[in-house]
């Protein structure tokens, strides 16, 4: 289900996050939420929504929104994608790149340390 394009700006991912906590959602109900948060009239709601389907990201079906993936997979897949596009792939050369300007911190590493032995003890 990946999708050259999974980015989002910023109204589209308060938008998705509005269907993501309160899915299954009627896109009636989905276009009042939307004018109460968002400002936004029924059509760019349904525009948006629209969008959003091309990506792979919601289904609407007989008037009721559901998402094809949580926003946990839709974050790894867009962690996935930049990753690939800014660093030609190489998580290394991210974590890198990352902690040449910030500071881990030692709760950082020991997580960091938690998945590498975690991965490696489930691929071994």
């Amino acid at each position: 289900m990946k999708s050259k394009n999974m980015q989002m700006g910023d109204l589209e991912r308060r938008f998705a996050d509005i269907i993501w906590e309160n899915e299954p959602i009627t896109s009636s109900d989905l276009s009042k939420i939307s004018e109460e948060i968002l400002d936004w009239k029924k059509t760019t709601s349904f525009t948006v929504l629209h969008r959003l389907q091309e990506k792979g990201i919601f289904k609407n079906v007989r008037g009721t929104v559901t998402s094809l993936m949580s926003k946990e997979e839709f974050k790894a897949i867009q962690s996935e994608q930049f990753v690939t596009d800014q660093f030609e792939g190489s998580l290394p050369a991210f974590i890198a790149a990352f902690s040449s300007r910030q500071t881990l911190t030692e709760k950082d590493v020991r997580e960091l340390q938690r998945i590498i032995d975690a991965y490696e003890e489930n691929n071994s």
